[in-house]
């Protein structure tokens, strides 16, 4: 098997998995006890606080442990909505963001919420200018993902950043896609929330974190308990926590020397496509984008098709997010790009990751050109 959708998920480094077996059995502790084998596991989570606060340059305080991106995407969107209803209930956000935003907003509207949604160009940026545009007086919070996870376009954050901070208006980025595969600073950024999930740099699935700069106090998103300083409940995923700061050591480490690697394999990958196959079409920014990501779409296919037939030779390829998969009706990011019909229906996306190898893309090539070739002599 080849392995080339990484957006949707990666697997555990050895690592991380090495750091979690003790965590299940020999160290199981509830780190709310009081008694000593339990202040060793909160002593293990909070150290892991300090590891991701260094990795964006925040404080430990301002780290709190969730389920992964769709929850502190949730969190940070309801908490903060409700957090700063008495100042105003406009909210911006964008139009490629992903579910876990553009639900949460169509659920606030139903709360009596008002949202804009903005534009994005040919590539997936916003434009700055119409969100500069869209805030008013009653605008609490602007919502734009760091980097899409369908195309990978990587949007201009620390302009966003600037210009919310020059309003007063709490700037919340889902970094899920971005985060130990892109530089990120939450203080040069002017970046007040951040969302990010485990499943995406190696850790495991079902942990993840928000940050949430200290003056910043969203509702209470999980009652119960007093864990996460009384504003999450719920018993924490020590295992899982555990991996993550392993994950995020390891990611850290090896993140610029692994961005060039995959970017040259991508870029090797890019280059065969465009000049061995006709009629393809990149999707996204050709420079601004995440180094794994590659959305390509091909006149005269159906990228559905195509997906299956790569996974009857063994590679594991899709056609846009994971949470969307089987949805019939074309990805909302490319329709949102201005995207034909023909270019969203014979869309594909490939992620790579460090694993991958360029023997593995000689061979993709080859898989590829032979099944769209054989596509569309179906026409």
């Amino acid at each position: 098997m080849i392995y080339l959708d990484n957006a949707a998920t990666t697997s555990v480094h050895p690592k991380v998995l090495k750091a979690m077996l003790p965590y299940f059995d020999k160290k199981y502790s509830n780190p709310s006890g009081i008694y000593e084998f339990a202040t060793a596991g909160k002593n293990a989570i909070n150290e892991v606080r300090e590891v991701i606060a260094k990795s964006i340059n925040a404080k430990p305080s301002e780290i709190y442990f969730t389920s992964g991106g769709t929850e502190s995407d949730n969190w940070a969107l309801i908490g903060m909505a409700r957090a700063m209803s008495d100042k105003g209930k406009h909210i911006i956000t964008s139009k490629i963001e992903h579910h876990a935003v553009i639900n949460t907003c169509l659920y606030l509207e139903k709360m009596g919420y008002d949202v804009t949604y903005l534009d994005v160009d040919e590539e997936g940026f916003i434009s700055l200018r119409q969100l500069e545009r869209e805030i008013r007086k009653d605008t609490i919070l602007i919502s734009i993902m760091f980097a899409n996870n369908e195309v990978g376009t990587i949007e201009p954050i620390k302009k966003i950043g600037e210009l919310a901070r020059r309003n007063n208006i709490c700037f919340h980025t889902d970094a899920v896609q971005a985060y130990l595969h892109t530089d990120i600073d939450v203080e040069k950024m002017n970046i007040d929330m951040l969302s990010a999930s485990a499943h995406k740099f190696r850790g495991a699935k079902g942990t993840g974190f928000l940050y949430i700069r200290d003056n910043f106090v969203p509702d209470i998103f999980m009652h119960g308990g007093k864990q996460e300083k009384g504003r999450r409940a719920g018993t924490e995923n020590v295992p899982g926590i555990i991996g993550m700061g392993e994950a995020v050591k390891v990611g850290i480490a090896d993140m610029q020397k692994s961005n060039v690697y995959v970017r040259n394999m991508r870029d090797y990958l890019l280059y065969r496509i465009e000049h061995e196959i006709p009629d393809v079409y990149l999707n996204g920014a050709r420079h601004m984008r995440l180094p794994g990501n590659l959305n390509v779409s091909f006149s005269n296919i159906e990228g559905e098709s195509l997906l299956i037939m790569l996974d009857m030779d063994g590679i594991c390829t899709s056609s846009g997010s994971a949470c969307t998969a089987g949805v019939s009706n074309g990805s909302h990011v490319l329709k949102a790009m201005g995207l034909d019909k023909e270019r969203l229906k014979g869309a594909l996306r490939i992620t790579l990751d460090a694993e991958n190898t360029m023997e593995e893309m000689d061979y993709v090539i080859w898989r590829i050109k032979k099944n769209v070739a054989t596509l569309r002599d179906k026409e």
